[in-house]
């Protein structure tokens, strides 16, 4: 029995002591990013079609952070902290994140004097990669490098996937 509560309490916890939040409806992490999987998405005040709509996305893969779950509907936060709910038909897993800033440069690996690929403006949206060691690899325009993390929106800080 012992065993098993200890067990419990490590499953619980996500690193640094914080307890891990899941969504009821998937089990997956809350808060999680995700992005716009479909050309509009209806963001709704509340979670279902009887609420009304507060704005439309209209940009396919903009990433947006998961904040809560109901039933079949998910409450998204945007990059300006614009919070509302969208059906989760409207989402997609596959990543993206928006350059942040000023004019970034993707790097052909993960160092600040590898050759530069390409120069992005901020707001340039891109299909995430993974994060590894406080950089992520892009593909922007059909051409991937790297850039130091904390230059995008749509990863968090300290996370890591491939």
């Amino acid at each position: 029995m012992a065993l098993f509560t200890i067990a419990l309490l490590l499953a619980g916890s996500a690193g640094a002591g914080e307890p891990l939040r899941r969504g009821p409806e998937t089990g997956l992490p809350l808060p999680r990013f995700v992005a716009i999987g479909s050309g509009e998405a209806n963001v709704r005040t509340g979670p279902g079609s009887q609420y009304p709509i507060a704005w439309v996305f209209v940009r396919r893969g903009f990433p947006v952070e998961v904040l809560a779950e109901f039933e079949h509907y998910r409450k998204v936060r945007d990059r300006d902290g614009a919070e509302g709910w969208v059906h989760k038909s409207l989402l997609t897993g596959r990543r993206s994140a928006l350059v942040t800033g000023a004019i970034r440069s993707l790097h052909r690996s993960p160092d600040p004097s590898a050759p530069t690929v390409l120069l992005a403006e901020p707001g340039v949206q891109g299909r995430l990669l993974g994060c590894r060691a406080g950089w992520c690899e892009m593909e922007i325009q059909g051409r991937r490098g790297h850039l130091p993390q904390g230059h995008i929106w749509g990863a968090y800080p300290d996370e890591n996937f491939d």
